[in-house]
């Protein structure tokens, strides 16, 4: 082994190495929301519906959910700098590979490889800047690693709005390629081999059981719409199956001399009330970003490319919270920061259920600026809280577990909103149908105008299709306020942490 990370040849290495690790970075984040923008078109040709095509969301979130938690043991074993360019490597094929998909199956399949490859990507990342940089170094180190993660939500809509409109939905794949062969040349040139002392044992059956849960749950929560919900034996398949592989998982947990996930985590209250605070932080981050970029386009009529542009706002919000949130940790109490986050996120929501057909940009750049802001007071200090009360030993694997949580959440939120989202429209059209009827009124104004032609018979479908779709946009966002709201007491639940601020932030982001 040459160096141990934080050796000579990468403290003289420490710019590549930086560069190299945080194109690493901005790749995975990037393709968290570049794709957002895209979505209908890759609806249209991949030929899949609405609850569909959300699969390629959920998919890539799921298999990083299930490989995060094994960055750890895999760096142990194989080395740093090994499992760093294996996941580069595999990220990058497994996006040229989603560039030239055909079909529905083929988009997902890829979207799965790119998350099980990127998963490792943003941990890694963020442990190699803490090798590489003294302990003196390390909140400057983070700062930057924090500017990268952020540098994908803000620049992704916009770089995938222009990709989409002047050359194809596939660019916005394709672009990841001069940007992995970038990042894995600086790794295998700069960066030195680190392997664990110790040869942890590993869980198989706790692993294995814990993402056949994961996976079976999602299928059943992407699959439900179509599928008439509890009405189908397939989802009742998908039940049973999560049922027993938690049950496995629970058992296995209670009994394992060194289970998946250390006893002592979960016996640390504040943790895992921070843990539940986070999985629903997921559902409202992720649902948002799913929902808006369609919307606009399907909706308001929104070129790609604009839609791109309207959406960064709300990266910018995160950017400008986050550098606030670094000046103020230690000055304000942490849990007043996460107050304030909370409550600048309902805001956002409550003006969202504002948002009408005939509105201009100014509501949706507003909100959407409130929302980064509120997410970003809030990501932080939730995670250095988390961490307050969990010993040292236990923070790598912690942070795998609360990011697990998160990314669950993250996932659920897209599948749930979405499946609310289409039943929501039927709804509302059958009601609004139901008052077009002769004894209305305002019906029978406007009547003769409305059944004079087979066009204009069209036009008020289509007018009654668009109202209803709204409104099952606005249902979406009163839920994700209700959830909102009721987050807030679990504040109340958790414990500041007693060392120093700084200590902890690097924890957070893992």
């Amino acid at each position: 082994m040459t160096g141990a990370g934080n050796g000579k040849g990468d403290a003289a290495n420490r710019v590549p190495i930086t560069i190299a690790v945080m194109l690493a970075t901005i790749m995975n984040s990037l393709d968290t929301t570049i794709a957002n923008v895209a979505l209908p078109h890759i609806q249209g040709s991949v030929s899949a519906s609405a609850d569909q095509i959300t699969w390629v969301l959920t998919s890539y979130i799921v298999a990083a959910t299930i490989m995060t938690p094994l960055t750890g043991f895999l760096a142990d074993r194989l080395g740093r700098k090994t499992v760093f360019l294996i996941s580069i490597a595999g990220f990058t094929v497994a996006s040229m590979l989603c560039g030239i998909a055909t079909s529905l199956v083929e988009i997902v399949l890829f979207r799965l490889l790119q998350g099980l490859f990127g998963a490792a990507l943003i941990p890694l990342s963020q442990a190699v800047l803490l090798d590489i940089n003294p302990p003196e170094r390390h909140g400057q180190a983070m700062a930057v690693w924090g500017a990268g993660a952020v540098l994908g939500p803000i620049l992704g809509p916009a770089l995938g709005g222009w990709l989409t409109d002047n050359l194809d939905w596939r660019w916005v794949f394709f672009i990841n390629l001069p940007v992995g062969l970038l990042a894995f040349a600086g790794v295998f040139l700069f960066l030195s081999e680190k392997k664990g002392d110790e040869k942890r044992p590993f869980d198989i059956l706790g692993f294995a059981s814990l993402a056949l849960a994961i996976g079976a749950f999602q299928l059943l929560l992407d699959r439900g719409p179509s599928q008439d919900w509890f009405g189908s034996a397939e989802i009742w398949t998908y039940l049973v199956v999560t049922i027993i592989a938690l049950w496995i998982f629970g058992v296995q947990l209670a009994t394992a001399a060194k289970p998946f996930v250390a006893r002592a985590l979960l016996a640390d209250a504040n943790f895992i009330t921070c843990c539940i605070f986070g999985f629903f932080i997921g559902i409202l981050l992720y649902s948002t970003l799913a929902l808006l970029p369609p919307m606009m386009q399907t909706l308001l009529g929104y070129p790609v490319a604009f839609t791109g542009l309207v959406s960064m706002p709300r990266g910018i919000g995160s950017f400008v919270a986050m550098f606030a949130v670094g000046q103020l940790i230690g000055r304000v109490n942490i849990k007043l920061i996460l107050l304030a986050g909370l409550t600048i996120s309902a805001v956002s929501l409550w003006q969202m259920t504002h948002f009408t057909l005939d509105m201009d940009t100014h509501l949706i750049i507003v909100s959407g600026f409130l929302s980064g802001v509120g997410t970003g007071l809030v990501f932080v200090p939730l995670s250095t809280i988390a961490f307050a009360t969990v010993q040292a030993q236990y923070r790598a694997e912690g942070a795998g577990l609360f990011t697990l949580i998160r990314n669950i959440g993250s996932a659920a939120g897209i599948s749930i909103m979405q499946a609310k989202y289409v039943s929501g429209i039927e709804t509302h059209r059958t009601v609004m149908v139901e008052h077009a009827r002769p004894d209305n009124p305002l019906f029978q104004a406007y009547e003769p105008l409305l059944f004079h032609t087979q066009s204009a018979m069209a036009g008020f479908s289509g007018m009654i299709n668009r109202q209803a779709s709204m409104l099952s946009y606005i249902d979406d966002f009163r839920l994700m306020l209700g959830i909102t709201i009721l987050c807030a007491p679990l504040i109340l639940l958790m414990r500041t942490p007693k060392t120093k601020a700084e200590d902890n932030v690097h924890v957070a982001v893992d």
